[in-house]
């Protein structure tokens, strides 16, 4: 330069100084022989090199290191250094700082034992003079050590460059280039070698899973046929195809169905990232065995359970969930759906620190709305639904509550569990928090379980339910999150009851209390005629109502459609003695029509469909036609009879019983299991009913008691159906002989009026 200031750095971001002001090199085209300056203020100027090279005074800027930062990728750090390459830098650095200030750490306060040595006392040499003896001092190392720390090279003039630096810049400056030099990338891959890559890809795409070997062999087919002349020597070798297809495409450690997924996914534009920004934005719904065995409350039994889970995405709360005894069916998850959108009512039990706690809404506004006392859990309408592909899930009636909802339904890709992370990650965490510390903890794997882990259950499904929901309102809502942090707060401690709060604060929060009649537009519906005399038939049983013969259900009912003039029924599964008929005059009404097998006087023990469809094969099988249903409750009571004989309740066991054959107590089991799953079953549906309040179940001596007693109405029923005469009972002949005196004359009491009827000597009482 004309100011013989040395070689300028024009890389961008270096800082110049010309005329004593500082400007910035913000773009460079050394092609067309040009760069943009710009200053503190904004100031920006395009410049030629031939200017620069004839300006007077121009230099970099004293203390003011220029950072190289390579075109296309990142600068480089400390980071990218190894341990033995940040040693051998630091050596380096030492060297520079003791020629530039005596020192080996820069500083007089932090000297080493000896320092500062005679030809490097800042008092008595001068900057010039040290920089000399430093590179007259590394000059004479060994060679080979010289080579080791980098130092055989460093000059006067490579010290005044590396002056103007300090920290981490110096330490940078000192390593070697070439230690964080930019990859060379492959040079063996040619054009035609890319063509071919990209075919073998396009080819592999839907066959099966093949070694990197063969789609190295695929590729030298590809490249022989295509281009004759292309040499095989340059073809890349395997090694270099694996480098370069794992840069291109990934590790490829995707099975080949899930990858073309994938790959059908992002071609559809649907694999895009959900931003979840609001409470009941997305919910998950997912369901998992029960880690823990449960009791159940007909004949206590030791039964498995699933547990039906919904997360809110965004507060990761837990707003509902279900225990169903084996297995959850589509209208289990569509009344957790349901749980969802109410507010949890207060258990016993639960104390002030439960209640409704956020701010924005008084708890005394949600009880006025709900009807009763509302615990600290959110409550929301979900918008999305997101669930595996799990025949519950997929099943139409489910589908078509989730559409009666307003959800959207988001499915999860096919063995996708990144795609409902969360809703697995809760599992995990509920088995870690609190289902390892119950009796008949099961473990993670059958090799975990403990010696018996039926033997230690103790809790019965409504027990386990209160523990869940009161460990959920008290802990879960409450714990920190963690890695789960918003992202307008990621350094900050939160939980899903802080989150909801704080989403009530920035975006308010809609209170939407649904009424009881969401309970029946959930159901599965069922299109149907009414019959004049019979009713309805809905599943192969009868179903009847008075209401029935009124003159608008004996007309078709109006409607238009696909089921046109036809009476839209609605269904629990969980318990078929009782169907429901909308109102048409107020569609908040609901009508209900009982199985026309129900004895007038009194119930019958509550069955599902599993039930019933077994008492309708058992009349096939008997080839029975009967008019009405009356006549299938005496197959319906011998089948629930079979499950749970009077020989088998608990009280009426003895020792010689218990000797049975192993088959027979084990199927006696399963039948008693799926009996208490049904009467579990009709509770469930009983409280959803209710708007959710949880039932009070009965012990089993109450269920025998109700089954024997159903079974002896429907034998007395029969008997009177079939006998017309007087069936009275004649009194006992000790009974009649006590109600007179022994010694009186027959004459006597003949003549005497005043003796009663009931005690005179007839025939008949003799």
């Amino acid at each position: 330069m004309a100011a013989g200031h040395g070689l300028l750095d024009m890389e961008i971001g270096s800082v110049l100084q010309l005329n004593g002001v500082e400007w910035t090199v913000t773009a460079a085209e050394p092609q067309f022989s040009r760069f943009v300056l710009t200053d503190g203020e904004g100031r920006e100027e395009t410049r030629s090199i031939r200017w620069l090279i004839h300006h007077p005074d121009a230099k970099a800027a004293a203390n003011r290191p220029t950072t190289f930062v390579p075109v296309g990728r990142q600068a480089r750090s400390l980071d990218d250094l190894t341990e033995g390459q940040r040693k051998r830098a630091r050596i380096r650095a030492e060297h520079v700082l003791e020629a530039e200030t005596g020192f080996r750490d820069g500083r007089a306060d932090r000297a080493r034992p000896g320092e500062p040595r005679p030809a490097y006392d800042p008092e008595r040499t001068l900057l010039s003079e040290r920089r000399r003896a430093k590179a007259s001092e590394l000059k004479a190392l060994p060679r080979q050590e010289a080579e080791m720390l980098g130092l055989r090279f460093m000059s006067e003039r490579t010290l005044e460059r590396l002056s103007a630096r300090s920290g981490d810049s110096l330490l940078l400056a000192c390593a070697d280039g070439r230690w964080t030099r930019r990859s060379g990338g492959h040079p063996s891959v040619t054009e035609e070698v890319r063509k071919a890559i990209f075919a073998v890809k396009r080819e592999c795409r839907n066959r099966s899973s093949i070694t990197m070997a063969a789609r190295h062999r695929l590729m030298h087919q590809y490249i022989r046929e295509t281009f004759p002349s292309f040499p095989v020597k340059d073809i890349p070798s395997r090694i270099t195809l694996m480098r370069v297809w794992r840069e291109w495409f990934g590790s490829g450690g995707a099975r080949a169905r899930y990858a073309r997924s994938a790959e059908d996914a992002e071609d559809a534009d649907v694999g895009r990232r959900l931003i979840v920004h609001r409470p009941g934005q997305v919910i998950a719904l997912d369901s998992t065995p029960l880690p823990v065995k449960l009791r159940e409350s007909v004949f206590g039994e030791a039964v498995s359970a699933t547990l039906t889970l919904g997360l809110d995405l965004y507060t990761h709360s837990a707003p509902a969930f279900r225990l169903t005894l084996e297995s959850d069916t589509s209208v289990d998850v569509a009344m957790l759906l349901r749980d969802v959108m109410l507010p949890l009512p207060m258990r016993e039990g639960w104390g002030q620190d439960m209640e409704w706690p956020y701010p924005g809404v008084p708890s005394e506004v949600i009880a006025e709305f709900a009807g009763h006392d509302v615990a600290a859990l959110p409550f929301f309408a979900p918008e999305t639904v997101t669930t595996d592909h799990g025949s519950v899930y997929k099943n139409h009636d489910l589908v078509e509550a989730e559409r009666s909802l307003g959800c959207n339904i988001l499915p999860a890709r096919a063995f996708r569990a990144s795609d409902k992370f969360a809703v697995e990650r809760a599992f995990s965490a509920f088995k870690t928090m609190l289902f390892e510390h119950l009796l008949g903890f099961t473990g993670t794997d059958v090799a975990d379980r403990g010696a018996d882990p039926e033997a230690d259950a103790v809790m019965t499904r409504s027990q386990m339910e209160h523990v869940i929901a009161t460990w959920i309102v008290k802990v879960w809502q409450n714990h920190r999150l963690g890695e789960y942090a918003p992202s307008w707060g990621p350094e900050e401690d939160h939980s899903p009851n802080s989150l909801f709060a704080a989403a009530m604060h920035q975006g308010g929060w809609s209170m939407q209390i649904p009424g009881p009649e969401l309970y029946y537009k959930v159901l599965p519906k069922h299109h149907v005629q009414v019959h004049p005399r019979r009713g309805v038939k809905i599943l192969g049983l009868w179903y009847y109502a008075d209401l029935l013969q009124e003159s608008r259900f004996l007309r078709p009912s109006g409607r238009g459609g696909r089921h046109a003039d036809k009476w839209v029924v609605s269904s629990d599964r969980r318990d078929r003695r009782r169907v429901f008929l909308q109102e048409p005059d107020d569609h908040e009404s609901w009508h209900v029509l009982r199985w026309t097998g129900l004895p007038p006087e009194g119930e019958v023990p509550a069955f599902s469909d599993k039930t019933a469809a077994e008492v309708l094969a058992t009349a096939r099988q008997r080839r029975l036609a009967p008019r009405s249903d009356a006549d299938l409750l005496s197959l319906l009571l011998e089948i629930l009879g079979e499950a749970a004989p009077v020989d088998q309740w608990p009280t009426q066991r003895d020792e010689k019983q218990e000797k049975g054959k192993a088959a027979k107590k084990k199927s006696q089991k399963r039948a008693r299991i799926a009996r208490s799953r049904e009467i579990s079953r009709a509770e469930t549906a009983a409280a959803d009913r209710i708007a959710g309040r949880p039932a009070e179940p009965q012990d089993w001596q109450e269920q025998a008691r109700t089954v024997g007693q159903a079974v002896t109405a429907d034998r007395r029923r029969r008997r009177e159906a079939a006998v017309t005469a007087d069936t009275s009972v004649p009194r006992l002949l000790n009974e009649s002989l006590k109600s007179r005196h022994l010694f009186l004359m027959p004459s006597v009491l003949a003549g005497d009026e005043d003796v009663d009827e009931d005690t005179a000597d007839t025939e008949e009482n003799v």
